[in-house]
């Protein structure tokens, strides 16, 4: 099953409404420091609601930490970026895949985004928005990865 990578996440309830989707859907969420948070922090509990013991959830001090374990347990890097150079729609997900979000204010590091196997875009039609939530990007990614799968 594809798993969700959060590298140095900032705000709070996007972390915690992505907890809850993946709570929702079985999936493991894994969060790459440093934070721009506490995990106990009240906005991140108040968003994931009453779903945290459902939420598989790793936390990597850092970087290279995250790199251990995924060089361990292998799979794909699928990095999510405005930046990407195929649009998620065009990419046949895997069972084994990582989907990588990068923070709020900047995306995904240029040193993540040079480990992915493939960098995706998810298309907007207005051209004056930057993005899309970070919320709201996992679960467009993850729902397709899913559907993919047949894992409806």
């Amino acid at each position: 099953m594809p798993q969700v990578v959060l590298v140095n996440p900032l705000i709070p309830p996007n972390t915690g409404n992505i907890a809850r989707t993946c709570a929702a859907t079985d999936t493991e969420l894994h969060l790459v420091g440093p934070l721009g948070f506490e995990i106990s922090d009240r906005y991140l509990k108040r968003a994931g609601l009453d779903y945290w013991p459902y939420v598989k959830l790793h936390y990597h001090e850092s970087l290279k930490a995250f790199k251990s374990v995924h060089q361990a347990r292998g799979g794909r890097l699928l990095g999510f970026s405005v930046k990407g150079r195929c649009k998620y729609l065009d990419v046949q997900f895997q069972s084994n895949d990582w989907l990588l979000f990068g923070c709020e204010t900047t995306g995904l590091p240029l040193e993540v985004i040079s480990a992915c196997e493939v960098t995706l875009y998810i298309p907007m039609t207005e051209s004056n928005v930057r993005s899309l939530n970070l919320s709201v990007s996992v679960a467009v990614g993850l729902f397709e990865a899913r559907r993919q799968l047949g894992l409806e």
